[in-house]
């Protein structure tokens, strides 16, 4: 007979059998925050193969994510601006191109936390912002 905890542990356990999650375990232990770009690049794996490890280690709440979702908070907002998503656009495909790096990763995620935050509480205080019609 199983109890939630022998289950867990058994997840816990499986989830730590496999050596490359141990070194992103060990590299996010050291180093703290970074990216699954990021991470591939230290590590002998594909980003794709990253982002699977990190979701299991999630599941058995050895890590945590964050996803900041501009784009969500202008449709959710009914805000359209052709720019604005223009800009953010390219700061995506630019971060998911180049070769990661925490010291530009961290303040741009911020960035945009921020101008998300700012867009939900002000959003007229935002240039080029336009409600829908």
């Amino acid at each position: 007979m199983t109890t939630p905890l022998l289950d867990h542990a058994d997840e816990l356990l499986a989830a730590l059998a496999e050596p490359n999650r141990r070194l992103l375990l060990e590299r996010l232990g050291t180093h703290g925050v970074a990216t699954a770009t990021t991470l591939a690049a230290e590590l002998p794996v594909t980003r794709q193969a990253v982002t699977q490890h990190l979701a299991v280690l999630e599941s058995v709440s050895l890590v945590s994510s964050a996803r900041a979702g501009l784009m969500l908070i202008l449709v959710a907002l009914s805000v359209m601006s052709i720019a604005w998503m223009a800009i953010i656009a390219v700061l995506v495909v630019a971060q998911k191109l180049l070769p990661g790096k925490a010291a530009l990763d961290v303040p741009l995620a911020l960035a945009i936390v921020g101008l998300g935050v700012l867009i939900i509480i002000a959003p007229t205080s935002v240039p080029g912002l336009m409600p829908s019609m």
